[in-house]
């Protein structure tokens, strides 16, 4: 098949909605379709370029974009030219299938090119109005409105696609609420587990990790406070993986909690270091409060870590037997989860990292890659594998 996936945000971004479009692109690819990726320039260089990502070369479609004054890195196309700079990517590409992987600018222009010329149109989301709106000027009083008209503008869109799938099924429930009862396939983003090493045996220390986007939404102050009410004698670390805008913020709430010496902000790492650390580490934390599923939550528990995450949208799907729950923002209930992984005999420490490798196969890629092909070809398909 010919299939075009239009995305709001792609590498270099980092972020779970780049990671996934990159993933599903890279993994068709591998199963000989032919695959083009649309979306917004990373600088002032906009048109079609041969991009190599994750070894794999893939035709990049990139729109003439601007940078989002609110935020570190985002950048996004003027939403009146999306169809014009679409139109003759349609026509001249020929795809089989549309596959949006958001409503906000890129995929709204491009459902309606789609539609118009009779192509078939798969939708993915992976948006909550709620992150988004923390790189807006709204203020604190303004936010339920806002939400409101978000979700109705998401409805629009996705209303014009022929399928509509997210994740997994808290969320695939939390989008039929918002575009009132449409179906929705809740479909895993799926991992490549093979990529990911699980150490033997339990680590010395007692090492917590974090990997993901370092920005406002992460709670990531939850965790630097809880690292601070763990038992001194655990003598724990906590080590960030990925960059954010909150960096310094978090610094400076480390060092006037006394902990500075035990929290590492790495940033940006490739591949191998990021698989190194998670294979290194004792237990990953997620206290985010909005995920729609959570990759890097996925990556952790195939390198065979327990988990311990915040009792929030999709993340209790994550757990079962493989670690704890928190109540979100609560520092020393994180804490004391953090607690009992640490202090867990070996037998059970040792059970919960088995627990993370077994559940982590329903979330296999190439399940993921399938169900789409099936999508993209107009079959019908049950829901795919959502982390119950």
């Amino acid at each position: 098949m010919r299939v075009l996936i239009a995305a709001d945000t792609f590498p270099p971004d980092v972020n779970g909605a780049a990671t996934f479009a990159e993933q599903l692109a890279v993994g068709l690819a591998e199963r000989g379709h032919e695959v083009h990726v649309v979306a917004p320039s990373q600088n002032r260089n906009s048109g079609t370029f041969d991009e190599v990502h994750r070894g794999v070369t893939l035709v990049v479609h990139r729109l003439k974009s601007y940078k989002w004054p609110f935020h570190a890195w985002l950048r996004f196309v003027w939403p009146w030219s999306v169809r014009k700079l679409s139109a003759p990517i349609l026509d001249a590409v020929r795809p089989d299938v549309v596959h949006i992987q958001s409503h906000i600018i890129v995929g709204r222009g491009m459902v309606r090119e789609a539609q118009d010329r009779g192509i078939r149109v798969v939708a993915t989301n992976h948006f909550m109005p709620e992150n988004l709106l923390e790189y807006t000027p709204f203020g604190t009083w303004t936010l339920p409105l806002a939400l409101k008209i978000a979700w109705n503008d998401a409805a629009n869109t996705y209303r014009r696609a022929d399928v509509i799938t997210t994740p997994t099924e808290l969320a695939a429930d939390y989008l039929r609420k918002a575009i009132a009862g449409q179906r929705v396939l809740a479909i895993s983003c799926g991992i490549d587990a093979t990529r990911y090493v699980a150490r033997q045996g339990r680590p010395a220390g007692n090492e917590i990790v974090f990997v993901g986007r370092v920005a406002p939404e992460k709670n990531l102050d939850v965790l630097v406070r809880a690292l601070a009410l763990l038992p001194a004698e655990l003598d724990a670390r906590f080590t960030v993986v990925g960059d954010g805008e909150m960096i310094p913020k978090l610094t400076e709430l480390a060092t006037e909690l006394g902990v500075a010496n035990r929290v590492s902000f790495l940033g940006f790492v490739s591949e191998e270091t990021k698989f190194r650390t998670l294979t290194d580490a004792t237990v990953f934390a997620m206290p985010s409060t909005a995920e729609l599923q959570s990759i890097s939550s996925l990556e952790a528990m195939a390198s065979g870590l327990p988990v311990v995450v915040a009792d929030s949208m999709a993340l209790p799907h994550l757990v079962d037997g493989n670690g704890y729950l928190f109540r979100p923002g609560d520092a020393q209930d994180l804490a004391d989860k953090l607690t009992e992984v640490f202090t867990a005999p070996d037998e059970v420490y040792q059970a919960m990292r088995e627990r993370s490798l077994a559940m982590i196969e329903a979330h296999d890629i190439n399940r993921t890659l399938a169900t789409f092909e099936s999508l993209y070809r107009g079959e019908s398909v049950a829901a795919g594998p959502e982390g119950r």
